[in-house]
């Protein structure tokens, strides 16, 4: 059986899940070939007899894995011998901290900004549904979430100077050293999936993390250049 993994993905197969991707770069990373099949929103509840909300689901063999975080220690624990992921516990709650800076600090911020360009971009049969739940998440619609967003372009920026320094003041390549790891994929991710869907232009085209993402998208053969994207700098 081919190695799957559910990935969410939206019309013009863009695939708009942050998740997803840093679940892709972890099977590369290991060497691994997989299949990454596009679901919708409401393709979801129908997988596996219905025993999973959200994608990345992986399905390697039979043995079914939903979860990015159980994804990567699924993968480091079933090929022990292929390059891991997370060299040891340290370097895992490192990861999950650099998961929790950049979502709290600037995905919290990111999404608002974006939402209405997700909605425009998801399948037909899956906008209500989208529409209905991110508005009551967001306590306002779609549209007033994304008014004045220009405005709040030069702080949400700012928010990412931790990964300026690193790579313009520090000189490193990657936020794990001179070789991607996880918590690349983790921030790739995010850029990822927000470069799928809007024509904003998230950052200036002079900026060190622009050059970084370009790095991420040539990673493991271009899997960061598979699916459509809109440019991320302006």
């Amino acid at each position: 059986m081919p190695r799957i993994l559910h990935d969410l993905a939206c019309l013009d197969d863009r695939r708009i899940s942050p998740y997803c991707w840093r679940s892709k770069f972890a099977l590369a990373h290991k060497g691994l070939e997989f299949e990454a099949r596009p679901q919708g929103f409401l393709d979801i509840p129908r997988l596996y007899g219905g025993g999973h909300r959200t994608v990345p689901i992986l399905d390697d063999d039979g043995h079914v894995v939903p979860d990015s975080w159980a994804i990567a220690d699924y993968l480091d624990a079933r090929y022990p011998d292929r390059p891991r992921l997370f060299e040891g516990p340290a370097e895992r709650a490192l990861c999950r901290f650099t998961e929790a800076w950049l979502f709290g600090a600037f995905v919290s911020e990111l999404f608002p900004m974006v939402a209405l360009d997700i909605h425009d971009h998801a399948r037909p049969e899956d906008r209500a549904y989208f529409r209905e739940n991110r508005e009551q998440r967001l306590g306002r619609s779609l549209e007033a979430a994304t008014e004045g967003r220009e405005e709040r372009l030069p702080d949400l920026r700012s928010r990412l100077q931790p990964l300026r320094i690193t790579f313009a003041v520090q000189g490193q390549p990657f936020l794990s050293g001179e070789q991607a790891g996880y918590a690349d994929y983790i921030a790739a991710g995010v850029l990822f999936w927000v470069a799928s869907v809007t024509t904003l232009p998230l950052l200036e085209r002079d900026d060190p993390v622009v050059e970084w993402f370009e790095r991420m998208r040539d990673l493991h053969g271009g899997l960061g250049r598979t699916t459509p994207m809109y440019a991320i700098a302006a």
